[in-house]
């Protein structure tokens, strides 16, 4: 019998909502327009409207301490080869 996938209900880190395997919207497009958008970037939305998953998600990217390339395979932002090879092959 197949696997249903969990609800990540009341989770806000982006690795364990990935790593868990559970339902998870892609907005990792949200990068790329944070990286090629203006020099003021204002992220409002209504509660509970993942404010605080993508802000996990942006961590977990930009971060140069470990390889994270895993946590965005299937997600849309890995088909923009040029942003992955800046930001996700080259960590410490």
């Amino acid at each position: 019998m197949k696997k249903l996938k969990r609800l990540p209900i009341g989770d806000s880190d982006f690795k364990t909502v990935i790593e868990d395997n559970a339902y998870y919207i892609d907005k990792s497009m949200l990068t790329k327009e944070i990286i090629t958008g203006g020099r003021v970037i204002l992220i409002t939305r209504p509660r509970r409207f993942g404010k605080t998953l993508n802000m996990s998600m942006l961590k977990y990217f930009f971060r140069n301490d470990q390889d994270n390339k895993h946590l965005y395979k299937n997600l849309k932002i890995y088909k923009e080869k040029e942003i992955i090879e800046k930001y996700l092959i080259n960590f410490l």
